[in-house]
């Protein structure tokens, strides 16, 4: 028990470089760096939990079973979890460049999204089938779009409160803590689940996510954040035109845009491979514990190198991601050709394992990259655009479920397989994070 306090104490806490100099926020940020680091971790370990617990990837869709909403309902799920996490962002970009302060756009949308949790649950119980599916995906689209203006508020105060160089560890650390805790989770939802089958288990899933989102608002409160240039505030035309300028301006950039539009395959796969993976094994609902386990193992396994790759080369970080995902892809689809059930499972479970590493990577190295790449006046549109961009794309995803239906779960896993390699390439031939702007190429060999 010593020695588990003693590490969680070490992952938790900052870097000892953070002591030294800072070069990219000022002195006065610099001092609170250590501490910021901290509570950012904390802030990250809570959030990270409640989103494996009850996320529209694994909870949402098992909560929909269990209600009986009709089958087409499903495939909407990642499509607006995405869209409506991306597309407000270009709105909400030009009003935080208003506040000295931004850390409270954070704090008030995890207060929405505690909300939009604690209502679905009597939504859950009180109304009939497809109403209840409609309310959720309703309650789906504000829970999105509150995750959304928290997102562009993040990576400005990531790059405001914590020097470069440190942000890769720190998003790495955040990602480490909240696997351990998924881990724990999912074990735990494996065996209570084998007593209960009802709506109990889900509803209480979905009343414990509220509660974690609710600290981690508390958290990211307490970041000491000081006040910054508020000039420049445009609104959402303004804001457009900004980021259509520099997308245009900067070769480096729209390379970024192109690997991240490549890579959105990644975060929209898991309800697939959920798919294929039934095909395959007929999963029941005691394995929804199992694939929770899968996911934290995975979020463990990617800290110890992700964070470190990405504050040198996050470009290294999205590359690697997108290989890892299509060893995931040609796994799956040789588990369908394998005859032996246990190998089966053992090699799907395998699956996730390697799917939870790669989109890990992809957030990190995308997140690190955007943030070390744009400057400081300007993060926010880099941000709102580039989110905006794949925001569309994500809408379009949507029809990828009748595809699946059409044409099965196989034929959209090679097309994932197909796009990671596409993606792995792209990554090739970005330039690094310092060279975006000036469109200078580097082809360091991932």
């Amino acid at each position: 028990m010593i020695k588990l306090r003693e590490y969680l104490s070490g992952v938790l806490s900052r870097d000892d470089d953070l002591d030294r100099a800072c070069h990219s926020i000022p002195e006065e940020s610099c001092r609170e760096s250590s501490r910021n680091f901290s509570i950012n971790v904390c802030n990250g370990a809570a959030s990270k939990l409640a989103e494996q617990i009850a996320g529209p990837n694994l909870i949402l869709p098992w909560l929909f079973q269990l209600l009986g909403t009709p089958v087409w309902m499903f495939g909407f799920l990642m499509p607006i979890k995405q869209s409506f996490s991306l597309l407000p962002q270009m709105i909400v970009a030009g009003q935080i460049r208003q506040l000295a302060k931004r850390k409270w756009i954070w704090v008030g949308s995890a207060v929405v999204q505690v909300l939009c949790l604690l209502l679905m649950i009597p939504v859950a119980l009180w109304l009939s089938p497809t109403v209840a599916g409609l309310s959720l995906l309703g309650l789906l689209i504000i829970f999105s779009t509150a995750s959304g203006t928290a997102s562009v508020a993040f990576q400005d105060v990531l790059g405001k409160t914590i020097d470069k160089g440190h942000r890769g560890k720190l998003l790495a650390r955040r990602a480490l803590v909240g696997g351990l805790l998924t881990t724990v989770a999912g074990l735990l939802l494996n065996r209570y689940r084998e007593v209960q089958q009802g709506l109990t288990p889900v509803l209480f899933l979905l009343f414990a996510a509220a509660v974690l989102w609710g600290l981690s608002a508390l958290f990211f409160a307490l970041i000491r954040e000081f006040p910054g240039a508020v000039q420049g505030g445009r609104n959402a035309i303004s804001e457009s035109q900004a980021g259509f300028k520099l997308f245009h301006q900067h070769p480096g950039f729209r390379k970024f845009l192109t690997a991240r539009s490549l890579l959105l395959a990644v975060e929209l796969a898991t309800p697939f491979f959920v798919l294929h993976a039934g095909q395959l094994l007929q999963l029941n609902i005691q394995s929804v514990g199992s694939l929770i386990v899968a996911v934290g193992v995975s979020q463990i396994l990617s800290s110890p190198f992700w964070g470190n790759m990405a504050d040198q080369t996050s470009k290294k970080v999205m590359a690697l991601s997108s290989l890892i995902a299509f060893m995931a892809a040609v796994l799956a689809l040789f588990l369908t050709v394998v005859p032996w059930y246990s190998f089966q499972y053992a090699g799907y479970l395998l699956v996730f394992v390697l799917i939870g590493l790669a989109e890990a990577g992809v957030r990190l190295g995308r997140k690190t990259y955007l943030v070390d790449a744009a400057p400081a006046d300007e993060r926010a549109t880099y941000t709102a655009f580039s989110n905006s961009f794949v925001g569309i794309l994500a809408i379009v995803s949507g029809v990828t479920g009748l595809i699946a239906q059409w044409l099965g779960a196989s034929v959209m896993i090679f097309a994932i397989a197909i796009f990671m390699l596409l993606g792995f390439w792209v990554c090739r031939q970005m330039p690094e994070a310092d060279a975006m702007i000036s469109g200078e190429s580097s082809q360091g060999v991932p």
